[in-house]
């Protein structure tokens, strides 16, 4: 067995904290084994503040990652899973999916309460096309603005009065040990959540048969039930970081369950589905939902977006 390998990651906060529970994972899996993080500067990372349409799409945050992967300067990476396009390089390989931390997403304010306490005209910040959809679709008196930075620089610009209130993923604050006043979660009915929120993913190289058993030791089923089901759903829907869209999968009280969303940028035209279905056949079920909602008009949603 291999004594040491190296993981790469993106050197941001939450992106270090995220490979550092990935790797405590698999010290516990594996006590002999040392795990070297490998901090890699990713092209989004180049440009903080540009939206994710015009740096090229979600797939910045990981092109240079799975370089280093596919040249053998690392043996695994951690990613989440939200920033991972749809499509895997070839000769790369989804290892393991660790558990599942919480999908939601939560509204951080001055005021505290969640949206319906936020005053007539409160300015919100989010960098998300699919929050900034949801959040008008509630309360259309708000004003939703970008932010970009890391969770601390969007803590901090709330905390300056840049914003009213900002929207973020209960997971990386609860990751990151941050428990800020004035959170309020989001549930599914409220901000159904991206495609992948709250999942770590370790991507191998399909090839390296020794990594690939390692990883192993930290995969759970039911997160990788999920992520299967989400993803089968966004490949099938094609769209891009410029169309709204939001996918969440899991295993509910009546069952394997997943709901999904799709809307114009303007939030003009919104589409919404769901179906329970077979966990055994969780790709079979995205792209279910899929067929049905480009059946019933979001072909044409997903165009807006693109011509967007």
């Amino acid at each position: 067995m291999a004594e040491r390998v190296r993981l790469g990651t993106r050197g941001s906060p939450l992106a270090l904290r995220q490979a550092e529970l990935v790797a405590e994972r698999l010290a516990r899996a594996w006590p002999d084994l040392a795990v070297q993080l490998v901090p890699i500067r990713t092209s989004a990372d180049k440009m903080p503040h540009a939206s994710l349409a015009e740096v090229g799409g979600k797939g910045l945050f990981v092109k240079e990652i799975e370089e280093a992967l596919l040249a053998g300067r690392v043996e695994l990476a951690v990613h989440s899973l939200k920033d991972l396009p749809a499509e895997v390089p070839a000769g790369l390989i989804l290892a393991a999916f660790p558990e599942r931390d919480d999908p939601r997403d939560v509204l951080v304010s001055r005021v505290g309460g969640g949206l319906g306490a936020l005053p007539r005209g409160a300015r919100v910040g989010t960098g998300s096309l699919r929050r900034r959809v949801q959040l008008l679709a509630h309360r259309p008196d708000l004003v939703v603005d970008p932010i970009r930075g890391n969770v601390g620089t969007r803590l901090e610009k709330l905390l300056d009065g840049s914003y009213d209130a900002i929207v973020l993923a209960a997971a990386g604050l609860r990751r990151l040990e941050i428990e800020p006043a004035g959170v309020a979660v989001l549930e599914p009915e409220e901000m159904l959540p991206a495609a992948g929120q709250g999942t770590l993913v370790v991507e191998t190289r399909e090839d390296d048969a020794v990594t690939r058993r390692l990883v192993a030791a930290v995969d759970r089923e039911e997160t990788r039930t999920g992520a299967t089901a989400e993803r089968a759903f966004l490949e099938a829907m094609g769209g891009s970081c410029t169309t709204p869209l939001a996918a969440y999968a899991r295993v509910a009280s009546q069952g394997f369950r997943l709901d999904a969303f799709v809307a114009t940028p303007d939030g003009g035209r919104v589409l919404r589905d769901g179906e329970q279905g077979d966990e055994r056949a969780p790709a079979d079920l995205g792209r279910r939902v899929a067929a049905r909602m480009l059946a019933a008009g979001a072909v044409d949603i997903i165009r807006a977006g693109q011509s967007a």
